[in-house]
């Protein structure tokens, strides 16, 4: 039994961060030839109107937990009946929301004038803003039903399913960009591909797991047990979907729709560097999960410790390189008129580093259910955000409104979830890793300033120049890190894994 959960967690390692290589390379493919085809304010109007579209699924926020949470124990028993019961209520619930979200959608298209903010015109907006909403309407009506695959810790199925359909939509759109020069049928390729992605995947589920057809009815009892999970669940999330999705809404408003789509850039490179970061640590949850209910206080610190130094070592590397070549990349890849100034950088620098470094706080929260304590935190980080935005926004512009996301977080729940964390599960002061962030902040400040010397003036002009400039980047920031890490317990974790490796 083991085994086998090791065996299910290695594949859902290897399928995600395989699916997530191949969304980055597809979504850097696809983003160069929107650009050139269309134009920076199309780009704008897609970041906007997906960002728009996320807080109206807002509504579903905490199902989706909720679902995969309430199926292990019907799942560790075989209790078919009790899945089947599951998913029937899910599915129901779900096309409540499904018609909530396209109801809601509608009800903002008179609104778009003012929320869209652009110099020019641009014709068929409240079309492409329906497309948008159908594409998110159609996701919920089979979705329900992959739930039973992740929860069976079979999520490698689902994501080989949306490699193979991102692969063709990508392709399929490129070329009809191409040939057409039409957002409408981008728009429409990627509806139809979500369809296709969940309807292939819901048939799967239903052939590995037929009863989950048959009609069951959930007692009243799980249903509100379910329910009440879902409250703090839902608060969680939300706010966190506020504190991230709220920034493109009000640059649009305040700064201009073709602000977003410059920034949505810089924005798309932190998302996927951040996505692959999680991967890494999300797959120890379960772990955590186990060590929390069978292992000392002591221990659980230990290995929260070599989790953290990880996390230093790996996160300084990346934001320190990351401010020292973002520019660079961005304009070997879109050109010099995509770049912003060094405050900017600096602004999604710090955000990129708030988001990294916390990696092994976030993994013991989930395994914890700490969120269930935080979830008011968090909502006041979300406040303080928009409020700050539109303050800071007027007065710095777009460093202002990115500047506002850092501070929020400092504000609030960076300070106070370790804390909790420290109290509750350790038994310890939390004094240690405050002092520990605050080293490594300072550690990553004063190598980017001598990298930035000694390497960031350097002009990059093609390429070939770019990725010289990256390796040598990479390899001098990579051997300053391990060098002041090299004691700590991450560094002879990572050590003895690679032994262990080329031993086998």
């Amino acid at each position: 039994m083991e085994e086998s959960r090791s065996k299910k967690s290695f594949k859902n390692i290897v399928s995600g961060i395989g699916n997530k290589i191949l969304t980055i390379v597809l979504g850097f493919l696809a983003r160069t030839i929107f650009i050139q085809i269309l134009s920076v304010d199309y780009l704008g109007i897609n970041s906007l109107f997906t960002d728009i579209l996320s807080m109206l699924s807002m509504v579903d926020l905490g199902f989706n937990t909720a679902i995969v949470f309430s199926l292990y124990k019907p799942l560790a028993n075989n209790d078919k009946k009790n899945i089947a019961a599951l998913m029937q209520f899910y599915k129901n619930i779900y096309n409540i929301i499904a018609i909530s979200v396209a109801i809601i959608g509608i009800c903002l298209v008179p609104f778009l004038d003012y929320i869209v903010n652009v110099d020019k015109a641009i014709p068929n907006l409240e079309l492409y803003y329906l497309l948008s909403l159908a594409n998110v309407v159609i996701s919920y009506l089979f979705v329900y039903k992959t739930s039973i695959l992740t929860a069976d810790q079979k999520n490698y199925i689902v994501l080989n399913i949306t490699s193979i359909i991102s692969t063709l939509k990508t392709i399929l759109q490129i070329i009809f960009l191409v040939l057409f020069k039409s957002y409408t049928v981008y728009l429409l390729l990627g509806i139809l591909s979500n369809f296709i992605c969940n309807f292939w995947a819901s048939n799967k589920a239903k052939k590995m797991y037929p009863y989950i057809q048959n009609k069951e009815i959930l007692p009243k009892k799980e249903k509100r047990l379910i329910f009440n999970n879902i409250k703090s669940i839902f608060i969680y999330k939300v706010s966190s979907l506020l504190l991230t999705a709220s920034d493109n809404t009000i640059i649009s408003i305040l700064l201009g729709t073709s602000i977003v789509g410059y920034y949505s850039n810089y924005l798309m490179l932190n998302t996927q560097i951040v996505a692959i970061i999680t991967i890494f640590f999300s797959s120890l949850t379960a772990s955590i999960g186990n060590l929390v209910i069978k292992e000392t206080y002591e221990r659980r610190y230990l290995v929260f410790e070599s989790m953290q130094s990880i996390s230093f070592i790996l996160c300084g590397i990346i934001v320190t390189c990351y401010a020292v070549l973002v520019n660079d990349f961005i304009t070997i890849w879109l050109g010099k008129e995509f770049v912003f100034d060094n405050i900017i950088v600096m602004a999604t620098a710090l955000n990129l580093y708030l988001s990294c470094i916390l990696q092994p706080l976030w993994v013991y929260r989930e395994a914890t259910g700490l969120y269930m304590r935080t979830k008011f935190i968090m909502l006041l980080a979300a406040i303080i955000n928009i409020l700050l935005s539109i303050i800071l926004g007027k007065i710095m512009g777009l460093a202002g409104i990115l500047f506002a996301s850092a501070i929020a977080r400092l504000s609030t729940y960076i300070w106070y979830e370790p804390k909790l964390l420290f109290n509750i599960f350790f038994k310890r002061k939390v004094g240690s890793f405050y002092a520990g962030i605050l080293k490594n902040f300072c550690l990553v400040l004063v190598i980017y300033m001598g990298m930035n010397q000694l390497i960031g003036k350097v002009h990059t002009i093609d390429i070939y120049s770019f990725c010289l400039k990256m390796a040598c980047s990479s390899v001098i920031v990579s051997l300053m890190f391990l060098l002041v890490y090299r004691k700590t317990e991450g560094f002879k974790l990572i050590m003895q894994r690679l032994k262990s490796i080329k031993r086998t």
